[in-house]
């Protein structure tokens, strides 16, 4: 595979010096893009997309050629992985994904096995080896994964939920059982973006949307764990080049203080922390990534500028910082938003590493 010509990313993330602020946006391959909606409607519903390669590849690319980002990241879903154990995943229109069988009761869940990751997710690695293909160097790809928490809450409701009423009587009723479950889980993950990995993804991201739902020895114990359970089992090194972890756990606040041992190299950090009590929290042991509100999108460019320049001066001068949102961003963003956005990033951030 050709050399990388861009590598901004990763250094980012390794905390060594960089000449400008990094930047790209979760859920950058989406729905607010007309040509995304175009290549989905082809597809014919979410998992066909998902599940074609070629596609996934194509959707992939899409935002690379409009704006100038630092990195791809893999277009597939988090709940592939409870998909491939035989959960029955499928997406309802207006109310997301759902499972015809969740595993709620504590035999269910007993008989839960790490599946067969390259028989079940082939899909995936033959994802991004074509996307590797097709990038050709330019930027690095992240692969990604849901944390054992985020997925075992869709995998014990069976679907979106707000207050996770069953996973959370797990964790008091049953904590043993809820434990088996974030093991599996974790397993299973270690599997799947190892795989990734040497498929080609340069680095990886743990999506941890549910965790910080949970009080905080119970985050500990449940969500953290496990995520520090797959970073001790994941390839951090491939072809002499480091894979770089980053963690994002919405809603972490004061957490990324713990979060900042398990392990990883960088933090995701939503937007109800600013970036410089993220950094105090951390002690500068990782990389911070973020951090500014999606809702921002939505306002004019000389509003979204004003929103960059005052993440980046959250942050502060020195290395470690990767610019995104704090969350995903939303379909309804006019793409020439997110254009001002990049722009104003890649004006205003050098400063900040003279």
């Amino acid at each position: 595979m050709s050399e990388l010509k861009n590598d901004v990313f990763l250094r980012a993330l390794m905390r060594q010096p960089v000449s400008r602020t990094p930047v790209w946006i979760m859920r950058q391959a989406g729905r607010y893009l007309p040509e995304y909606r175009e290549v989905r409607g082809q597809a014919g519903d979410f998992m066909s997309l998902c599940k074609n390669p070629e596609l996934a590849c194509e959707v992939t690319m899409q935002p690379l050629r409009r704006y100038k980002l630092d990195a791809a990241i893999l277009f597939s879903d988090i709940l592939t992985v409870p998909d491939a154990m035989g959960l029955g995943l499928h997406f309802v229109s207006g109310e997301g994904p759902k499972f015809t069988s969740p595993v709620r009761t504590a035999d269910a869940i007993r008989k839960l096995r790490v599946p067969d990751v390259e028989q079940k997710l082939g899909y995936v690695f033959d994802a991004v080896r074509t996307i590797r293909r097709e990038l050709n160097g330019e930027v690095p790809l992240i692969g990604f994964a849901g944390s054992p928490f985020t997925v075992g809450t869709y995998m014990v409701e069976g679907s979106s939920s707000r207050e996770f009423p069953n996973i959370k009587g797990l964790a008091k009723e049953a904590p043993d059982v809820l434990d088996h479950l974030m093991n599996i889980v974790a397993e299973t993950t270690i599997e799947y973006l190892n795989a990734q990995i040497e498929a080609g993804a340069q680095a990886v991201q743990i999506f941890d949307t549910w965790g910080a739902a949970l009080e905080g020895d119970d985050f500990r114990r449940f969500s953290m764990a496990s995520m520090q359970k797959i970073i001790d089992g994941l390839i951090r090194e491939k072809d002499g080049h480091k894979i770089p972890v980053i963690l994002f756990t919405k809603g972490a606040g004061p957490l990324l203080t713990d979060l900042a041992e398990t392990g990883c190299d960088a933090l995701g950090v939503d937007w109800t922390t600013d970036l410089a009590s993220a950094r105090e929290y951390v002690s500068d042991k990782v990389a911070l990534q973020g951090n500014l509100d999606p809702a921002t999108l939505r306002e004019s460019p000389e509003v979204i500028r004003q929103g960059v320049a005052d993440t980046l001066a959250s942050y502060g001068k020195g290395p470690g910082h990767v610019f995104n949102l704090g969350h995903g961003i939303t379909p309804d963003i006019d793409p020439d938003h997110l254009g001002a956005l990049v722009d104003a990033v890649h004006d205003l951030s050098p400063k900040y590493h003279e």
